[in-house]
């Protein structure tokens, strides 16, 4: 148990700083007993949190899909400066936010922030890359996006599917898993954007498949298109990943991992994750 955690809970109109190992939610919180919530995982970098207002607006977009009264960003500024307070400044952070219907029934949700340091498994793996498998979601590429009780594009609490494909992944000796559509067609990863480079453009999954719309990759393409550097949302396969000149899982605390391994075959980056980091450190 790291003393560097930290946890902050709304009450009554107010962020409150709580003990870490202290209970912050009841048994009874529809968050825990059905995953009805939704939640935000944001780098913290020199002491503060750069890149947190994609996330706030991702986190509204997702309450507004779930019908959960969002507490408001004032809300979630004040549980950030909560849990950030006398945080060290050379110290790298994840702040999680997360936001459950509580109790339900016209009752306030829940709302509350979690720091901790950065595990070392995610610095190895944006240092050294990764080992990826694909998987079968076993959903049609467009379902989604026809279907919105399945709630394509949010960011929920309901990762048990996320954390089984993960775990399947370290089962076969990869780290981590680039999931596909029915008809073979690329989505994302369990925790991440999916990202390759060909043909001197940088390609992601459209959000039409019901992909959960990726910050960091937003971040990315935006900085590549101001440098003049093609970006394109491209309905790939699998094979277009092992053409491609490069792979990169993308996600906001892990940033750009590298894949080095696709399905067993090892494969190279053509020099440009350098670049695809200097990106992302602007």
């Amino acid at each position: 148990m790291s003393d560097q955690r930290r946890v902050a809970v709304w009450r009554d109109g107010a962020a409150v700083s709580v003990p870490a190992g202290e209970p912050v939610v009841t048994a009874f919180d529809q968050g825990l007993g059905r995953g009805d919530g939704v939640f935000e995982s944001v780098a913290v970098l020199g002491g503060g949190t750069p890149h947190l207002e994609p996330h706030l607006a991702r986190m509204a977009t997702s309450a507004a899909l779930l019908e959960l009264a969002d507490p408001g960003a004032a809300a979630w500024h004040a549980l950030v400066d909560a849990v950030l307070a006398d945080w060290p400044a050379g110290d790298e952070g994840v702040c999680r936010l997360f936001l459950t219907r509580g109790l339900g029934e016209g009752l306030p949700p829940t709302a509350l922030a979690l720091l901790s340091p950065v595990p070392a498994e995610v610095v190895r793996q944006r240092t050294e890359g990764v080992s990826v498998v694909s998987l079968g979601l076993g959903v049609a590429a467009d379902v989604r996006a026809r279907s919105p009780w399945l709630l394509g594009g949010a960011k929920t609490l309901s990762y048990a599917v996320n954390m089984a494909a993960l775990r399947h992944a370290h089962s076969v000796g990869a780290d981590d898993v680039v999931f596909t559509s029915s008809e073979g067609h690329l989505l994302e990863g369990p925790t991440s954007t999916v990202v390759w480079a060909a043909d001197g453009t940088l390609h992601t999954p459209p959000l039409e498949t019901g992909i959960l719309p990726g910050t960091t990759a937003a971040r990315l393409f935006q900085q590549a298109d101001d440098e003049g550097w093609p970006t394109s949302h491209t309905t790939g396969t699998v094979a277009d990943l092992h053409a491609a000149d490069a792979v990169w899982l993308l996600s906001g605390v892990r940033l750009a991992a590298v894949v080095h391994t696709l399905d067993g075959v090892r494969r190279g980056d053509a020099g440009l994750t350098t670049r695809i980091r200097a990106l992302l450190d602007r």
